[in-house]
């Protein structure tokens, strides 16, 4: 069971991309013993415990080494009457003794609550179910991937007022910022079905403004909108051998209906190359039926065992997906470019979020791609993301599918084709970037409400106030505009409400605005309060709005461009790589060193080649002193 255990923890870490360093030792029973016989402090040894609530639920509560847990204390701390959990419901929730738990609650589906003073030390250790090995990784990795509760073992914490706004800082502890963001906003929620969330209509409103963008922008180009099954035949999905690879551990497989097993298993949709271009082998039969370029807006299911983010890394998530077809590689390339501009400009004028657009390693590329094109973004918890990708498929598909065309000679030719993608991850992105320890903050032309009028009531003045709100919200009516008229709501308490939800622009109205003939607007990025006489609303609000985009974009782009460096050697390479800097070095392009290169710097690895690079590239890799291939980005990602 410890082996097997240990294997667990270890392929868990690694699939997660979590650079790790083993210790081995003699077998040791206490802390005490593992911090001697490991050569590290006992208080950055994480002590993990087990507990049990009065209604059979289970928490990991994970501390220092040599710090006690009084039960007493702790049950009052987070309001739960805590019992230890006995061997064999240690056994049956964590697979191993009691004397081994491990720091992981997301490997047991428990919640993890950690003491915050184990973040003292840059370094964590644990045993992993063996008595004989401790692993490190950093506290910032683990909190990462184990989005712990910080809480505070010897000091009792006030209980909340109210649960309407944020308990946590992004500095203090960003993943825990992200959550309680998105489930007190009303933009997500979780489920039963681990790393799926429910798409709340406030973001799924924000995903249908990027569907009406992208999708007249598609439409200019002629692209034309189809569906294709949900379900692929498996004979179909292993053609492409390269893309099968790459997609085979995240399949989700059908393989029953009812208590019938189906003669031949078919694969939940990860992605639709096999499933549309066994149709378009039917369709394309001259270079008349050229170029065929559709586009779909679906879901796909990609099972991930990588922690789940809400919006970022889910198993199921939403896209829309173009498939095209060229006669020649001069088409297919244009397109790659032309569609990955129009994800920047999305990105810029819908999200106010600057792209770094560039090439994929070949290591990093679409499976079964000849190359692969994105925008990747760079986030202020200091991690990159790949916002969005267009791929060059070349003729591989065409080969694997038998898609031939006869040309205007009638000499038969195997066509170019691409595809491409932009996901509801973008909508993550959007969060991390710009919200804040208040909440949300979203850019006002993506924003499910823009305006919202919070009408200051008393008894005397309510009917003439709640009159020139509603006046206000008709004037307003190019805008997305929300009257919050509640009466049993304070001022301050609906302030602070659309301040968490992100709300660009507030505008406050009360008896004093009356007799001026004005009101009051609030901007959600920079809180400045500007008096406006209502006559000029309208055109106040559209010129405010274009500045908070504006605002949004220029810090954004400021953040970037200050955690962009630039590594001329490997010593220099691995300080910025524990700054957590965007580092652009040279490369020989080779997987070995970018796997090399990864394992050395826990996690670090490349996003992209900037297409505004030297094209002449002079020097030798930052690794591994080989001739430079090219500039590349590097950083951690999610």
């Amino acid at each position: 069971m410890v082996k097997l255990m240990e294997k667990k923890i270890i392929d868990f870490l690694e699939k997660n991309e979590i650079g790790i360093k083993i210790i081995e030792h003699e077998r040791i029973e206490t802390c005490k013993e593992q911090a001697k016989k490991a050569k590290v402090s006992q208080n950055a040894i994480a002590k993990s415990l087990l507990f049990k609530t009065k209604d059979n639920k289970f928490i990991l509560v994970v501390g220092p080494g040599d710090k006690s847990v009084n039960k007493k204390k702790l049950s009052k701390i987070l309001d739960k009457d805590l019992e230890l959990a006995t061997a064999n419901e240690v056994k049956d929730i964590a697979d191993c003794n009691p004397g081994a738990v491990y720091p992981f609650g997301n490997l047991m589906n428990t919640k993890t609550y950690l003491d915050k003073s184990l973040l003292k030390s840059k370094k964590i250790y644990f045993s992993p179910g063996s008595h004989k090995k401790t692993i490190e990784i950093s506290n910032e990795d683990y909190i990462d991937l184990v989005n712990p509760e910080i809480i505070e073992f010897e000091k009792k914490q006030k209980k909340k007022e109210s649960t309407l706004g944020l308990n946590v800082t992004r500095e203090e502890n960003f993943s825990e910022w992200y959550t309680q963001v998105i489930q007190k906003s009303e933009m997500a929620d979780y489920t039963q079905v681990s790393g799926c969330i429910v798409f709340r209509p406030y973001s799924y409103r924000i995903w249908e403004k990027v569907q009406e963008y992208v999708d007249k922008r598609l439409k200019e180009m002629g692209v034309k909108n189809a569906y294709f099954p949900l379900f692929i035949p498996e004979k179909l999905l292993v053609k492409e051998q390269d893309h099968v690879e790459g997609f085979s551990p995240e399949v989700a497989w059908v393989t029953h209906a009812g208590n019938s097993k189906l003669n031949e298993k078919l694969a939940v949709r990860p992605t639709s190359e096999t499933i549309m271009y066994d149709s378009y082998k039917k369709w394309i039969r001259s270079y008349r039926d050229l170029p065929l370029r559709l586009n779909q807006w679906n879901n796909v299911v990609r099972w991930e065992f990588k922690y789940a983010v809400p919006f970022l890394r889910t198993r199921e998530f939403l896209w829309h997906e173009g498939h095209t077809v060229f006669a020649t590689k001069k088409e297919a390339d244009q397109e790659v470019i032309d569609i990955l501009n129009l994800y920047e400009d999305c990105f810029k004028e819908l999200y106010a979020i600057p792209v770094i657009k560039g090439k994929k390693s070949n290591k990093e590329k679409f499976a079964g791609a000849d190359y692969t094109t994105s925008v990747e973004i760079f986030l202020p918890n200091n991690k990159a993301i790949q916002g969005a990708t267009s791929h060059a498929l070349g003729q591989n598909f065409a080969k694997s599918f038998d898609i031939i065309f006869l040309d205007e000679n009638s000499k038969k030719r195997y066509p170019w084709q691409n595809s491409w993608a932009i996901t509801t991850r973008s909508i993550g992105i959007m969060i991390m970037m710009h919200g804040d320890d208040k909440g949300l903050v979203i850019p006002p032309r993506v924003a499910p409400i823009q305006v919202v009028i919070v009408p200051i009531l008393f008894e005397k003045t309510k009917k003439q106030v709640l009159k020139k709100a509603e006046e206000i919200k008709e004037l307003l009516d190019e805008f997305s505009v929300e009257l919050d008229d509640r009466e049993d709501y304070t001022p301050g308490w609906k302030f602070n409400e659309w301040e968490l939800k992100g709300v660009p622009i507030r505008i406050e109205i009360g008896p004093r605005d009356l007799k001026k003939n004005q009101a009051v607007i609030v901007r959600r990025d920079t809180g400045e309060k500007i008096f406006v006489k209502i006559k000029d609303l309208k055109e106040q609000v559209r010129t405010i709005s274009n500045k908070i985009h504006e605002n949004l974009y220029n810090k954004a782009k400021k953040f970037m461009e200050k955690n962009q460096v630039t590594a001329e050697t490997w010593e220099e390479f691995k300080q910025y790589a524990r700054d957590r800097k965007m580092i652009k070095a040279l490369h020989c392009g080779k997987e070995e060193c970018e796997d090399w290169i990864k394992h050395k710097t826990t996690g670090v690895k490349t996003l992209n080649i900037p297409f505004d690079s030297p094209k002449n590239v002079k020097g030798k890799c930052i690794h591994c002193d080989k001739k430079a291939k090219y500039w590349i980005n590097f950083a951690k990602s999610y």
